[in-house]
Order: structure tokens, then C-alpha cells, then sequence
């Protein structure tokens, strides 16, 4: 995770400050595009140089190899590690949800009982399912990168359903610690670097999508490092 947020923030220079997105504004879709883009690219990348398998597939006639790796899936598993499938692709499909909200006219950036939350956050989880489609059959996706599927035991739906479920779960869950627990400690502390590790500890999904859209990977909408300690027992 630490080598993807410093990737990331070297690819973009990160800003203290969100990129004139106000709430009421219309949603910035050509925004949510090209930072989706990035975080694709940067996914890739650390394909390419960390799988020695994707590295081996690399070779040979592109579309070729490409068309015969599109396939349906007959089966649940795809061979990859349980935490990659089950941890790993909700908290990407949860950085590519951040990244639609972070360009939404309504984010909600604080977790509640009202529709909207859960309207937007289902919306973030559909993006998130958009992503993960292109990110498994696309032109710039496993299937082309790397020929995922071309062997039929490599390809199965369990990215396809927890992506975009595991993302929703994960941003509300996300959302509910920022606001019950990292608040509450954050309200108790003045010291910097704890908060900023507290934050990323806990938001791993947010902190990438930050680092991706151009803010700090601790960056919370109105909320600095800064942030006055409060007196004890009260609220943050």
C-alpha cells in the first residue's frame, strides 16, 4: 500500500486542496475519467513489474492473444490468492468509488442515516463496477495485459461480484471509522503524524484514491492536520 501512494503522488504532485469541486456542483465525469485512468495505469504498472507471470505474457501477437482471453467465466474462483480476490479488489473498486465521489457535485463526505449517503455511495459502488469490468476485459485490462484468461482456470466471476460489493462495504465501513473513530482520537491529539497515520491506517481505500485525484493521501474535505483539539468528552 505504501508503494502505491508514493507512486502515485510522484506521478502527481499532491495539493493541499481539492481541485475546484464544490458541493452542488455538477459531477466532473471527464475528471473521474482521467484520474480512474491514472490509478489503471498505476495498477498495471505494478503488474508488470511485480508478476513475473504477467511479465511472461507480454510477448507474442497483442490482439490476437487479447481476443482469445475474453471469455465468459464458467466457474467462481480465478486461481489468484483469497486476499487478493476478497481483499485486494474491494479496495481497488473502493479507490476507483472515492475517486467518483471525490469528483461529485454531492459527496457526503461524512457517513448518515440519510438517502443521499447511500444514494451516492451505491452510484461510487456502480462506477466501481464500471471500473472493474475495463480493469478485467478492457483494452487496458488483465486480459490484455498479461492474457488473463487465455488459460481457461486463470478467469472466474469472483471479481466481478466482490469489486463492486466489496467496494460499497468498504466505503461505508471506511466512512464509519473516519467519523466514530478516527474523529474521536483525532479530537483527543495534536500531534500531526499520528493523525495523518491514522488516517491512512484506517481509510487504506480513501488514502489511494486521495493520492490518485491529487490531494494528500491523509487529505479530508475541511478537516487539516491542524484540526483544534477539543476539550475531552466533546464530540468532533
Amino acid at each position: 500500500m505504501a508503494i502505491v501512494v508514493l507512486l502515485v503522488t510522484i506521478v502527481r504532485p499532491a495539493t493541499a486542496q481539492p481541485p475546484s469541486t464544490e458541493l452542488g456542483t455538477k459531477h466532473q465525469l471527464l475528471e473521474t475519467f482521467i484520474d480512474s485512468f491514472k490509478l489503471l495505469t498505476i495498477e498495471h504498472g505494478l503488474r508488470i513489474a511485480f508478476q513475473e507471470k504477467t511479465r511472461d505474457e507480454l510477448g507474442g501477437p497483442f490482439w490476437q492473444d487479447y481476443r482469445r482471453s475474453l471469455r465468459v467465466p464458467d466457474r467462481w474462483e480465478d486461481g489468484d490468492a483469497w486476499w487478493v480476490n476478497y481483499i485486494g479488489h474491494p479496495m481497488h473498486g473502493a479507490a476507483a468509488g472515492y475517486i467518483w465521489l471525490d469528483h461529485a457535485g454531492e459527496r457526503h463526505p461524512d457517513i448518515s442515516l440519510a438517502r443521499s449517503y447511500w444514494a451516492s455511495r451505491v452510484q461510487a459502488a456502480a462506477w466501481a463496477a464500471v471500473y472493474s469490468v475495463q480493469f478485467e476485459f478492457g483494452p487496458l485490462s488483465e486480459a490484455s495485459i498479461g492474457n488473463v484468461g487465455l488459460r481457461e482456470e486463470t478467469t472466474g466471476w469472483v471479481d466481478h461480484v466482490t469489486t463492486p460489493a466489496g467496494a460499497l462495504a468498504l466505503m461505508v465501513g471506511e466512512d464509519a471509522l473516519d467519523r466514530f473513530f478516527v474523529k474521536w482520537v483525532e479530537g483527543h491529539t495534536g500531534n500531526r503524524f499520528f493523525r495523518a497515520a491514522l488516517r491512512m491506517t484506517f481509510n487504506p481505500s480513501r488514502t489511494l484514491s486521495n493520492a490518485t485525484t491529487g490531494h494528500l493521501p491523509w487529505y479530508r474535505e475541511g478537516r487539516s492536520l491542524d484540526w483544534r483539539r477539543l476539550p475531552s468528552g466533546e464530540a468532533p
